[in-house]
């Protein structure tokens, strides 16, 4: 396996923010395979901080499933908008850049998120084609530059969407601090979804009482608004942040170990499998 860290240094980047990657090495005339998607993990935690539970186990269950994976640890509170979303945008160019290099496919590279780091992995699907991006990046917004930042796919773990009626009001105050009153509406994501939103699969519970579950529905009716693919799933029970909810996530107060909603990483994984290796 080949194990990276950079560092990533945007606008705002805060001291520890990171792009951690973790390969197989598929060079082996023994396997089939060559080349093999990459899920890049936007963990949750309210853009306050970086959840643990969110990060390294989901991604090495991803990489265990015959995924490569990558952590990105972004930059949150003080740091605000758009430095978070920079530095997923800077990922993913790093990711493109040494596709060849470490056999990821390059029309294969999703985005997952958790809470928070859903909201931001949704903000990347659904802001990667704007001139403000491929400007900071790479200093060009031309149709090729831009292309370099696609996302195709997005796995949104219970993730946080909307500003509006069913807002998790911390997370945007904590993203947007003093601007919030001027970017509350554009990061309402529900509100920003176009036809540049990749395939998406979405999972949440019903029971979320801190981000309510209308979220997802509210993204996912956008989605199918712009005739946008989703494979959406809604589990009966659950408290919010349960990462892969088993024992190998669960908190110290023992609330995250819902057996029933186990099941959601085997689910998209088989969405990943059928999008990318079909």
């Amino acid at each position: 396996m080949i194990y990276k860290e950079f560092e990533l240094k945007e606008d705002g980047s805060l001291e520890g923010s990171k792009l951690t990657v973790y390969i197989q090495e598929t060079a082996s005339p023994k396997l089939k395979i060559k080349k093999r998607p990459m899920v890049i993990v936007c963990p949750g935690g309210g853009y306050e901080y970086t959840s643990d539970r969110e990060a390294e186990p989901i991604a090495l269950s991803f990489l265990a499933k015959g995924f490569h994976a990558a952590v990105l640890r972004y930059s949150c509170a003080p740091a605000k908008y758009p430095t978070a979303l920079l530095e997923l945008a800077r990922s993913v160019l790093i990711v493109r850049e040494h596709a060849d290099e470490w056999w990821i496919d390059r029309d294969a590279i999703i985005v997952q998120g958790s809470s928070a780091g859903g909201h931001l992995a949704a903000s990347f699907a659904c802001f990667w084609h704007e001139d403000f991006l491929a400007e900071k990046m790479m200093g060009d917004k031309s149709a090729s530059c831009k292309e370099v930042l696609r996302p195709n796919g997005l796995l949104l773990s219970y993730p946080v969407i909307t500003s509006g009626e069913y807002a998790h009001k911390g997370s945007f105050e904590k993203l947007l601090g003093d601007r919030i009153s001027e970017l509350n509406g554009k990061m309402s994501l529900e509100t920003a979804v176009n036809e540049n939103v990749p395939e998406t699969f979405i999972w949440a519970t019903y029971t979320d009482g801190a981000v309510p579950v209308e979220n997802s529905l509210l993204f996912a009716m956008a989605l199918k608004k712009q005739n946008i693919n989703t494979e959406l799933h809604i589990f009966c029970e659950g408290s919010h942040g349960l990462a892969l909810s088993n024992h190998l996530t669960e908190g110290p107060e023992g609330k995250e170990i819902v057996p029933s909603c186990e099941v959601w990483i085997d689910l998209a994984c088989t969405w990943l499998k059928n999008k990318f290796y079909n």
